[in-house]
């Protein structure tokens, strides 16, 4: 088939969506389709081959908004809008952040009758907001660390702020933006003085901030395909935080894939994830990010709907340990795709109990 992979675009994630897309559409080509690279960011100008300049590895921290300004989230449009007038089968999302990951190119490219991968319109805007998921985790059952949110603009001083936290759930405290991925904007505050430092970072990523309650524990994760569990992965950071360089700095983290932990354990951490995917509407492959506590009890903390696809992401290394080659994989999200097109449904078929587990 003649495929597009979108990458880059606008968002603080691009470098890792370009190393994301350019390794998708790899294996893409290695599965026998015809890849088409379409560098979201410059709009209608068809630049097939992204210019040299955006092809380094990903930097050690990630691109500043005002680093961003030179783009704009119209020529995401254009270049989606592009799509149309090409031979095209179907679209391999490759796009991290917002606009992409959030339902806004998905809803566009719905309406142009295109075919793509990853959630649909509703999965994908519910789950890059991540207090409107914590929500329906807690509406659900789903067990997350105690939380609440402000706004970037709030008014209350820092000692009302700390009052707070240390009635809610106490230092440390993860003080994260809502709609950002990649660990962006993202701060582990182990005391109050610190606050007005995590409070200045996170007010240039979004407008709402979220603040968590720090599990103490193990780094978990686990990937969904299709309505299928695969294995988890322990995850073990060279910072003891996985951070922008520890997720995507060779060498900066290591994995125990499966994890080892008891099967009761992880067939737990298996069905959180997949009732949390169900959760938030999700389909097609995804990865949910999990917690585990000194008594072995799972917080899930987030779903991913785009995850990272490079040389050192997740979602390849549990389906690899699943016996599933990284060309294999792709072929296989791009086949969902297809058959929830034809479906003829943006949100696929509903998800149901009789998932399975490995």
């Amino acid at each position: 088939m003649r495929i597009a992979v979108l990458m880059g675009g606008t968002s603080t994630e691009r470098d890792v969506s370009l190393a994301s897309g350019r390794a998708v559409a790899r294996w893409l080509q290695k599965a026998g389709h015809q890849v088409i690279e379409i560098d979201a960011a410059f709009g209608a100008n068809r630049q097939d081959n992204i210019s040299p300049h955006v092809r380094g590895s990903i930097q050690r921290r990630p691109p500043k908004p005002d680093e961003l300004s030179a783009y704009g989230h119209r020529r995401v449009f254009e270049s989606v809008h592009d799509l149309i007038t090409r031979k095209i089968d179907a679209v391999f999302i490759a796009l991290h952040g917002v606009p992409g990951e959030d339902g806004t190119v998905q809803g566009m490219l719905e309406l142009a009758g295109l075919p793509y991968t990853g959630s649909g319109v509703l999965g994908s805007t519910l789950a890059m907001d991540k207090i409107i998921s914590k929500k329906l985790f807690e509406k659900d059952g789903i067990q997350t660390p105690a939380w609440f949110s402000l706004t970037a603009d709030v008014g209350a001083g820092h000692q009302e702020i700390q009052s707070r936290i240390e009635s809610t759930f106490g230092f440390p405290v993860v003080v994260k933006p809502n709609n950002q991925g990649s660990t962006v904007g993202l701060s582990i505050v182990h005391q109050p003085s610190d606050l007005e430092a995590a409070f200045r970072e996170v007010r240039s990523y979004s407008e709402e901030i979220l603040l968590e309650q720090y599990i103490a524990g193990r780094e978990l994760t686990v990937s969904l395909l299709g309505k299928e569990a695969l294995p988890v992965i322990e995850i073990h950071p060279e910072h003891g935080v996985y951070d922008y360089e520890c997720k995507y700095t060779k060498g900066k983290s290591t994995y125990t894939v499966p994890a080892e932990l008891s099967e009761k354990v992880l067939l737990q951490i298996q069905k959180m994830g997949v009732k949390a995917f169900e959760s938030l509407k999700c389909d097609g492959f995804g990865r949910v990010d999990i917690r585990l506590d000194e008594n072995n009890e799972p917080f899930c903390l987030e779903v991913n709907t785009i995850p990272g696809m490079t040389e050192t992401s997740l979602v390849p290394k549990a389906a690899m340990a699943q016996g599933i080659s990284p060309p294999d994989l792709v072929d296989e999200i791009l086949r969902l795709a297809l058959e929830r097109h034809n479906l003829g449904s943006d949100q696929g078929e509903p998800w149901h109990s009789d998932y399975s587990i490995h």
